[in-house]
């Protein structure tokens, strides 16, 4: 149930954190957004004051002084031909200037080209090449119409050929309904620029125009993100679930070999002491033997029926000697091991630690039998105390483990018995960490020389749950 709740958590975790992307991707790509539409309309208005100083400059040239220069004009034209004029200097003081015709006719051209004023060309040039026809300005899609007859002048960035002249009709009549239709598009996303041409009063212009393409991707962007990181969590949690749903299967696989395992010894010796009780009479003494192996597989029995309850619930710890329990384990296994495999005991007697008998007497099986299914000849139990810890270790000399596989061999279903089903290791570490709040590892592994497990339970006062 509790994992359950885990699982359900998990998922709603994960939903909620991509829905937190979402809204702040949202967010922070429309400040930006709005960043950068305020720069485009600063940019188009700046295009657009250029046109219309680009227009003014090409203009024929409004002199305002042009009246008196034609006095100051006709009042050359007056002076005598011939002798001298009064004129001030640069220091204030009369002077006496020459005039004669050729003077004359210098005054007079000085004063014609004053009054027409012919406009500077390198302005309009840098306007254009600086501005009308430079990025960023060029960026941004752009229609220019004319304010009387509303038909596009000038149009940019705009999926219609720059010039229609070498369309045909129908071609043409075609680029300027798409012309339009953009248009009042545009209408919708900005209001145009009105730009005067010339004097006051003169033609008007409109520029109408819309959000650049960086702005329209990045409009795009956090949805996009957001597909990728749901494609991600999506894929993520698909192949966790997977993950689980194997250990979970392997799991109750393995639980049921496991009991079938548990099981089967106790119950295959009950039933060859139940065939030698009817094969015929028997003396006392063998029938006693025979009564005290009954009920020996009976409690057996009753601590696996035991066992498996307590990997269910809370099991109850009592501190106790860790050196009964182990011996008890060690006469077990001894009984079915071949005769030339060794098993020794070193223990120390005063360790205690607060312990499920049943189930710790199931790790120490496991352990053991995990040695001698690696091909072991001889392994070593010793228990002793270190600091505030019970330490006990089950050092073999089989085929060892490779380090890379160390974590491997906690994992449910990982075995290197092909008959195997990768249980047993990973329970004993379960019930040693979840039940007594322990440790069991990979103390040290050599291939081909052997291996050594470490299981580590604190000291404490007994009659607490465990886990």
């Amino acid at each position: 149930m509790q994992a359950y709740r885990w699982s359900v958590k998990l998922k709603l975790g994960l939903i909620a954190f991509a829905l937190l992307i979402a809204v702040a991707s949202l967010w922070y790509t429309s400040r930006l957004v709005e960043r950068l539409r305020s720069r485009e309309q600063a940019i188009i208005q700046l295009w657009a004051d250029a046109q219309a100083q680009v227009a003014q400059m090409q203009a024929p040239p409004q002199n305002p002084h042009r009246r008196d220069l034609r006095a100051l004009q006709r009042l050359v034209e007056r002076l005598p031909a011939r002798g001298n004029v009064s004129l001030r200097g640069a220091a204030g003081a009369p002077e006496a200037v020459a005039l004669d015709s050729a003077r004359r006719a210098a005054f007079r051209d000085a004063l014609v080209w004053a009054r027409q004023m012919p406009p500077s060309g390198g302005e309009v040039d840098f306007i254009s090449n600086k501005i009308l026809f430079a990025e960023p300005f060029t960026s941004i899609p752009a229609i220019v119409t004319d304010s009387a007859t509303g038909r596009p002048v000038i149009w940019r960035n705009v999926d219609v050929p720059d010039a229609l002249d070498s369309l045909s009709a129908e071609d043409s009549a075609r680029a300027l309904q798409q012309l339009r239709e953009t248009r009042a598009e545009m209408k919708g996303t900005y209001a145009p620029i009105s730009v005067s041409l010339g004097a006051q009063g003169g033609p008007t212009q409109r520029v109408h125009y819309d959000e650049s393409g960086l702005i329209k991707e990045l409009r795009l962007f956090p949805y996009v993100q957001l597909l990728f990181v749901s494609l991600f969590i999506g894929v993520g949690y698909l192949g966790f679930s997977y993950v689980r749903r194997s250990e979970q299967s392997s799991l109750w696989v393995g639980m049921a070999k496991e009991a079938a395992h548990q099981l089967g010894t106790p119950i295959s010796s009950l039933m060859g002491w139940t065939q030698l009780l009817r094969a015929g009479p028997l003396s006392e003494e063998r029938r006693q033997e025979a009564l005290d192996e009954i009920e020996s597989d009976i409690e057996r029995l009753q601590r696996v029926a035991g066992r498996f309850e307590d990997i269910g619930s809370t099991p109850k710890l009592e501190a106790q000697p860790l050196a009964p329990a182990i011996e008890r384990t060690a006469a077990y296994v001894r009984r079915r091991l071949p005769r030339e495999a060794r098993l020794d005991l070193d223990l120390a007697p005063d360790v205690e630690a607060p312990i499920n008998a049943d189930l710790f007497e199931w790790v120490v099986e496991n352990l053991l039998k995990n040695a001698f299914d690696a091909e072991a000849t001889a392994v070593e139990v010793r228990g002793f105390r270190e600091d505030e810890r019970a330490v006990i270790e089950v050092e073999d000399d089989g085929g060892g483990i490779e380090r890379s596989q160390w974590k491997n061999v906690f994992r449910p279903g990982y075995s290197t018995k092909q008959r195997g089903w990768g249980l047993g290791l990973s329970l004993a570490r379960r019930v040693v960490e979840d039940y007594h709040g322990g440790t069991l590892n990979i103390a040290r592994s050599t291939p081909e020389e052997g291996t050594t497990f470490r299981l580590e339970i604190p000291v404490g006062d007994g009659g607490k749950a465990g886990g």
